[in-house]
């Protein structure tokens, strides 16, 4: 019998499909423990990549994350094993920096073979186009944030932050993420409305400036969301999370969807 080459084995349909999943944040436990959630997405990862055409993961793949010259935080070796294997097949994957991993400076591309992207990127699949960004520090408001970024990438910070010792650096870092999570607003946890929700006026504004995407995707809010747009073409879809949700989109090329993994859940949609 002739055996089917490793990414076309137990492959289903001949549709290609690109995946999109953001905000795993492993490391920090939730509904799930991380190395529980860390098993779960492998079991996502193994059971997409039997249809999968390309795969983005769109930032805040990890509670923290920063690259020394020759340290990476301990941990996460069935997730990153599992991408190695993927990428090994020939499965392209792209991974966009959040808020809480800004810190790669190129283990993924050197070790994985991932590029990694720090900025929103647009590209066309399958003859639609697509805005994609994580979404931290963008949109009107959130001034505070905005002026921290510009601190934590200022290469001469992140030189300083590198002499700390990697057990005191991950310590502080980790206890500044969870202060920085509990401090959250309340409000803020929830949909806030369009008029308020600062990522979709963030897709306003570049509809406005010219913009052509059928679609913006991005992470950062935590909420599954798929919202029509004001040309009433675009689309804004929010990825949700996997520290509550489980859910991810998939394009076949036609449509996109939000779909939710081992787990049932609603998506927010005004259409």
């Amino acid at each position: 019998m002739r055996r089917l080459p490793p990414r076309s084995r137990g492959r289903l349909s001949t549709v290609k499909k690109t995946f999109f999943a953001s905000d795993f944040h492993l490391g920090a436990d939730a509904r799930l423990s991380s190395r529980d959630r860390e098993r779960q997405i492998v079991r996502w990862l193994d059971a997409i990549a039997p249809e999968a055409d390309a795969i983005y993961l769109v930032g805040d793949l990890f509670e923290f994350w920063f690259e020394y010259k020759t340290v990476v935080p301990k941990g996460f070796n069935r997730f990153l094993g599992k991408l190695a294997e993927l990428r090994d097949s020939g499965l392209p994957i792209q991974v966009f920096t959040g808020n809480h991993d800004l810190w790669m400076f190129g283990y993924f591309e050197e070790e994985l073979g991932i590029p990694v992207h720090r900025k929103p990127l647009q590209i066309e699949l399958q003859g639609k186009q697509f805005f994609i960004g994580h979404g931290d520090g963008l949109g009107p408001g959130d001034r505070g944030y905005k002026r921290m970024k510009k601190i934590f990438t200022n290469p001469a910070n992140q030189w300083l932050f590198c002499w700390l010792h990697p057990d005191l650096g991950m310590r502080l870092a980790g206890f500044s993420s969870q202060k920085s999570r509990e401090a959250m607003p309340e409000e803020e946890r929830s949909w806030l409305g369009e008029a308020r929700e600062w990522l979709v006026q963030y897709a306003h504004r570049k509809i406005d400036q010219g913009v052509e995407a059928d679609y913006f995707i991005f992470g950062h809010r935590h909420l599954a969301v798929d919202w029509l747009l004001k040309n009433g073409r675009s689309r804004y879809v929010n990825l949700g999370d996997w520290m509550s949700f489980c859910s991810y989109a998939v394009f076949d090329g036609t449509e996109l969807e939000l779909r939710f993994f081992e787990r049932e859940g609603e998506v927010l949609r005004n259409f």
